[in-house]
């Protein structure tokens, strides 16, 4: 599977004191990387839900590179590195122009609405293998 990629511009709202984008706002960008990647394979969370799913991150390793700025045009890509029962092991990269400004090793995991571990859909884990 080839990497997915989704445009975020820089608020005001995304910054701290010194003009920089607060580290805490790159980890917005990354779930709308997330969504937007499981969107374009016609996955969507709300349907999920009505089938008792919904995914959650496990951990995450970040990685700042550079800083962003008010006005920036990012790109955030997302990119599956395996799947296998309940989990989703995914890499993203948020680039400016290019450069890479922040990574992430990313585990996400199925659970059901009423708690607990649950399998990937087999039609969904068909759709995310790399």
């Amino acid at each position: 599977m080839t990497a997915h990629t989704f445009p975020i511009r820089v608020y005001y709202e995304d910054t701290d004191f010194s003009g920089n984008v607060y580290h805490a706002a790159y980890l917005h960008f990354f779930e709308r990387g997330r969504t937007e990647f499981l969107r374009s394979m016609g996955v969507h969370h709300s349907e999920l839900a009505r089938e008792g799913i919904a995914f959650a991150v496990r951990s995450m390793t970040i990685e700042f590179d550079a800083a962003a700025h008010i006005d920036d045009e990012l790109e955030v890509e997302t990119r599956v590195e395996g799947v296998s029962g309940a989990r989703l092991h995914l890499e993203q990269t948020i680039r400016r122009y290019g450069s890479v400004l922040a990574r992430a090793k990313v585990l996400v995991v199925a659970i059901k609405s009423a708690g607990g571990a649950a399998r990937l859909p087999k039609a969904l884990a068909a759709k995310l293998k790399p």
